[in-house]
């Protein structure tokens, strides 16, 4: 694959994994309005894990009180914050992986690859976010995380399964609407990511390397450290401006982005983008 296309699908992937405007749907809408060919599973997989290596790194002293409270879990006992946070991932984590299941293995996850798909699920799930994030109040913290909330948000994040809905912007939206400030519910989400990211690497990634030449591996690498450093600095960058801004930004993105995905749809050129 082209270098100059490996550094467009890291770079879009990085910078909107953790933005809620959607990376899938950037990455399915690439070749399809670019003309240029479907980058594949391996990169896809491939930019997927450099962007989980960047929201660890930025989450680590929350990554470590998680992994430090696994043993714990793992002998029935939740009597510490290591142990409540790895639990309450545990179970957020439950239902975009059942769903993924069954999404990936009965075809539909093909079937809603579409601009029109896309160009819905940017505009409804942009004014979604924008109601939640309007209304929602500021008076939970991350550390009031809850098992409760934890599984309402995972059912939320189950949602982005639908191109274009936005895995991080649909789990701020419930995070917003169950109170969490905005800072939280994004560092909520953002952690959320990492065993959706990971679950979803270890289904997709053993399909792709089983069929991977050496080649592919060395394009994969190189996705990996670009999507890597985008994501790094895409993190950065929010978690800073939502110190002093709302969401309000990336929705009127979305709703920009999907009313236009939604023109060239149903203006005749409405058809599958990748299968």
């Amino acid at each position: 694959m082209p270098v100059f296309q490996l550094f467009l699908v890291a770079v879009i992937q990085g910078l909107t994994e953790f933005l809620p405007v959607s990376s899938s749907g950037h990455l399915i809408l690439l070749p399809g309005l670019t003309g240029l060919q479907d980058q594949g599973q391996l990169i896809d997989v491939a930019v997927h894990v450099g962007t989980l290596g960047a929201v660890i790194l930025y989450f680590w002293p929350d990554v470590r009180t998680g992994l430090a409270g696994l043993p714990r879990l793992l002998r029935g006992k939740i009597d510490t914050p290591g142990a409540r946070l790895a639990l309450g991932l545990v179970v957020a984590t439950l239902p975009v992986v059942l769903c993924g299941a069954v999404v990936h293995f009965t075809g539909l996850s093909d079937a809603m690859r579409s601009v029109a798909v896309i160009g819905w699920a940017m505009l409804i799930f942009g004014l979604v976010l924008y109601w939640a994030d309007q209304t929602g109040g500021e008076t939970r913290s991350a550390e009031d995380w809850t098992l409760k909330h934890a599984l309402v948000m995972g059912l939320w994040q189950a949602v982005s399964l639908i191109p274009g809905t936005s895995r991080s912007g649909i789990t701020i939206t419930g995070a917003r609407r169950l109170g969490y400030a905005r800072s939280d519910a994004a560092r909520l989400s953002m952690l959320m990511s990492i065993p959706t990211i990971a679950a979803s690497g270890i289904l997709l990634g053993g399909e792709a390397l089983a069929t991977a030449n050496t080649a592919a591996l060395r394009d994969g690498a190189i996705a990996a450290v670009l999507a890597f450093a985008s994501a790094l600095l895409a993190l950065s960058v929010m978690m800073r401006l939502l110190r002093s801004v709302s969401f309000t930004p990336y929705v009127l993105y979305r709703i920009v982005l999907g009313i236009a995905l939604l023109v060239y749809a149903y203006g005749g050129s409405g058809a599958q983008v990748a299968g």
